[in-house]
């Protein structure tokens, strides 16, 4: 898992750090032979298990990013206004991951200065170097993760308040922030659902005075919030606030 993360933080950063950069790329060679000294066996099982454990790696921007955040909101946007597959999951999932790399630059920039590349540099050493590659992600989390959450987690595990950051692991830090990001996504939703709700009703309310009861009130109302939702420039105030929402 940490190699995964690693790589994942390399990713982030080297996105915004190697524009223009002279990049070495390392040559791969998979040869299938009877290793000759146990270095190499060692060697050519932590290649497997890299390799293995990759299938894991997009779970990572899932649990430990603004991700989770993002898509059930724009999840909770789409029902709200009553457009079906309109806009298209894959087009919710791309924005949701764009304003993710966008809201975690900074943090994976941290990161990558502090652990990858002194460790590339050989001046730290690997412990080291997830230590203080983690650490800021481990900030980011806490900012966003409610006491409650953290100690539920504490209290199931029957460890000790933690004193510091450091005290915190990951292995308690991440399902907290995961159930704290469920739950501020589900109340953000629901303040979502209030406007369009009441011109729900609005258009219900009209069609049953005008003895309509036959026309599905959707059929109506669609248009309507559709037409709200477009003069108020809702991408661009949900996009603010959800960026402006973690710490």
């Amino acid at each position: 898992m940490r190699v995964i993360f690693a790589i994942i933080i390399g990713i982030l950063a080297g996105v915004s750090l190697g524009y223009g950069a002279d990049v070495s790329i390392p040559t791969v060679n998979l040869s299938l032979s009877a290793p000759s000294s146990p270095k190499q066996l060692v060697t050519t099982l932590n290649i497997v298990v890299i390799l293995t454990l990759l299938v894991l790696a997009p779970s990572l921007v899932l649990v430990m990013t603004s991700f989770t955040r993002l898509i059930i909101v724009f999840s909770f946007l789409r029902t709200a206004l009553g457009t079906q597959q309109s806009p298209p999951t894959q087009i919710l999932v791309s924005l949701a991951l764009v304003l993710t790399f966008f809201i975690m630059e900074p943090v994976a920039k941290e990161g990558y200065h502090a652990g990858i590349e002194p460790y590339m540099s050989n001046k730290i050493s690997y412990d080291v170097a997830f230590e203080k590659t983690v650490a800021p992600f481990k900030n980011f989390m806490l900012k966003n993760t409610r006491e409650k959450d953290l100690a539920l987690f504490f209290r199931i595990r029957k460890l000790p308040n933690p004193q510091t950051i450091e005290d915190v692991p990951l292995s308690i830090l991440v399902p907290a922030f995961m159930i704290s990001e469920l739950k501020t996504a589900f109340q953000i939703g629901f303040l979502l659902y209030l406007p369009f709700l009441v011109i729900d009703m609005v258009v219900s309310s009209i069609l049953m005075a005008m003895g309509m009861m036959m026309l599905p009130p959707v059929m109506i109302s669609l248009p309507f919030k559709i037409l709200i939702f477009v003069l108020v420039d809702g991408f661009n105030l949900l996009v603010g606030n959800l960026v402006a929402s973690f710490k």
